[in-house]
């Protein structure tokens, strides 16, 4: 199989801890660039928290941010597509956040909103987007959100995600923050968005079939990537049951660069 797509997960995968892409992943997608290889980016961040990682790679063409909700191409800033949350959801959110003390931070296109009481965790949050502003908690919620992250304590955020599962068409996931010991988090954006209808998509404006893409990610959300692609990489660390669902895995480590290198050689050889 020739395959001509290339699809990066950032964190853990792209991006090493430090927040750079290890010299060995640009050499090796800048090669497969010149032989006439889509290289992209299918990630969680916004494509503001996107722009540095993507410049370090000279990709410049459309990729998939908010695990889909936002394709943008980079070279033209022109959006591909934008599904924003419904505004049941948007409700629905607000008043369960609210209700349990948790701090929200609400995600659009632009950058990320939230008001006061989340600034403790603002730091923390930034990794999504560097373009973090503090408004009225009014004026949060009046932009078109992609997706909301709310903060707190692991009690309060554990009965509001017990709620929020419940909410038809949203989908939510619980974790701790590990920059701030004792808190937890819980995301939420449109369930009917995922990496791999991102991914279909991707191949669609590349030109080509989702066989004849790879795939490299380390974490949950990269799952519906690995089920559509041709070729999939997990790298190395990631959970069970990413590596269960990839059909190859790296000796590279999640975070510690150089697994780009490796795939590439493996599936162009």
């Amino acid at each position: 199989m020739t395959y001509k797509l290339l699809a990066l997960d950032l964190d853990g995968t792209l991006l090493r801890r430090d927040q750079v892409v290890d010299p060995r992943d640009v050499a090796a997608i800048a090669e497969l660039q010149r032989a006439g290889v889509t290289v992209t980016i299918a990630t969680g961040r916004l494509q503001s928290g996107s722009l540095g990682a993507a410049q370090q790679c000279g990709i410049e063409g459309l990729i998939a941010c908010v695990e889909g909700s936002h394709l943008v191409e980079l070279s033209s800033n022109r959006t591909h597509a934008h599904h924003p949350m419904s505004e049941a959801m948007r409700a629905e959110l607000r008043k369960t956040i609210s209700g349990h003390g948790l701090a929200s931070f609400v995600f659009d296109a632009a950058g990320i909103a939230h008001a006061e009481p989340g600034a403790p965790w603002s730091s923390y949050i930034a990794t999504w987007s560097p373009n973090v502003r503090v408004v009225e908690d009014e004026v949060a919620w009046q932009q078109e959100p992609l997706m909301t992250v709310a903060v707190g304590e692991q009690a309060a955020v554990e009965a509001a995600h017990a709620v929020l599962a419940g909410v038809p068409g949203l989908f939510t996931v619980a974790f701790p923050v590990w920059t701030h010991p004792n808190t937890y988090a819980v995301l939420a954006r449109d369930a009917s968005r995922s990496k791999g209808i991102a991914l279909a998509e991707l191949c669609a404006a590349a030109g080509c079939e989702t066989s004849e893409a790879v795939a490299i990610g380390d974490w949950v959300n990269d799952i519906p990537m690995f089920n559509v692609a041709g070729r999939s990489f997990a790298m190395g660390g990631a959970p069970e049951a990413v590596r269960a669902a990839a059909s190859d895995l790296l000796e590279a480590r999640a975070g510690e660069g150089g697994g780009i290198a490796e795939a590439i050689k493996r599936a162009w050889g």
